[in-house]
């Protein structure tokens, strides 16, 4: 995308910001009145950023569609979208689909390294508050330290919600839910680290 003069970003960002307090964009008047110019001067600088593809417009000459171009990044905002890669289940182990979806969070998890999410199913991790249907955020990691609560792949590619304990020579799944029985291996492969969970209510 083209860059754009400062004048031209004052206009997006004032845009941006009216469509976030409003829900609706300003119109040509309004992006005037409140940067001091003239509508005419607004028009130019609206066709420029339209030309640089980081404005959009819906039907010509229809008032407040003016809308920022999702390809337009501003330094004030940060990336907030995580990589929804499937589903991982919290009771019996189930194998771990892959899903390219995106779940997009306020500034939560942003700007921490290597993360992705799973929609949890079931509810063996109940008594740690993870239940089912929840989104565990999960920082991609190979180790744990023990009591960690680890997305585990075990020796039939099945992956399954869990806590780690390592145990003389054999490592212990633990679940959160005394319905649910420990699952007792050699060795298993930590594919992440839970860091946080997100329910939607």
């Amino acid at each position: 995308m083209e860059t754009v003069t400062p004048r031209q970003f004052q206009i997006l960002q004032f845009i941006r910001d009216f469509r976030k307090r409003c829900g609706y964009s300003p119109t040509m008047q309004e992006i005037g009145d409140h940067l001091h110019l003239t509508k005419v001067t607004v028009f130019e600088h609206v066709g420029a950023l339209e030309r640089k593809g980081a404005l959009l417009r819906g039907a010509k000459h229809r008032a407040r569609s003016l809308e920022v171009s999702p390809d337009f990044s501003f330094p004030d905002e940060r990336a907030t979208r995580l990589p929804l890669v499937g589903r991982i289940v919290a009771g019996e182990p189930l194998e771990a689909i892959e899903d390219r979806q995106t779940l997009d969070l306020e500034e939560l998890f942003a700007g921490q390294v290597e993360t992705f999410v799973l929609q949890v199913v079931g509810d063996s991790m109940i008594d740690e508050q993870i239940r089912d249907g929840d989104y565990v955020i999960c920082e991609r990691r190979n180790t744990a330290r023990n009591g960690e609560t680890v997305v585990a792949l075990l020796g039939d590619g099945e992956a399954t919600l869990k806590k780690i304990y390592r145990e003389k020579g054999r490592v212990r799944l633990q679940p959160a839910n005394e319905n649910f029985q420990p699952i007792i291996v050699n060795e298993v492969d930590i594919q992440g680290v839970v860091i946080g969970v997100v329910r939607r209510v």
